[in-house]
């Protein structure tokens, strides 16, 4: 309700949401499922960050927070203004790296956000 996801306390070093709490998920398939998913690309103003939510076939809700290029852009120029050593992404693992013309173009997309 109201975008807000409730998380079970789950111990990691002392915090209450943690990555313990969910798992991470191919940049692919959150490209892919987005679409779909029950609310579209939601923005968080403070996080600066895009996120979705969608039901799984259970019937349990889920979101899904995520970073793009647009997310990526903003904070490289973050880094750039402040004069901050870099920047780095969590997993570039997660991109997709197949011959699909698609993929290639965000994972190109990504790539260059990092550079303001």
């Amino acid at each position: 309700q109201n975008h807000v996801c409730s998380l079970s306390k789950v111990p990691f070093r002392g915090a209450p949401c943690s990555d313990a709490a969910g798992r991470q998920v191919p940049y692919s398939a959150i490209m892919k499922q987005v679409n779909s998913s029950l609310s579209g690309v939601l923005w968080d103003k403070g996080q600066k960050s895009p996120f979705y939510e969608y039901q799984d076939s259970l019937g349990h809700f889920h979101q899904v927070w995520y970073d793009d290029p647009h997310s990526i852009s903003l904070k490289a120029a973050y880094v750039k203004r402040r004069g901050l050593r870099g920047i780095g992404m969590w997993n570039g693992n997660s991109l997709d790296y197949s011959k699909d013309a698609v993929a290639e173009q965000q994972t190109e997309a990504m790539w260059q956000a990092l550079t303001p």
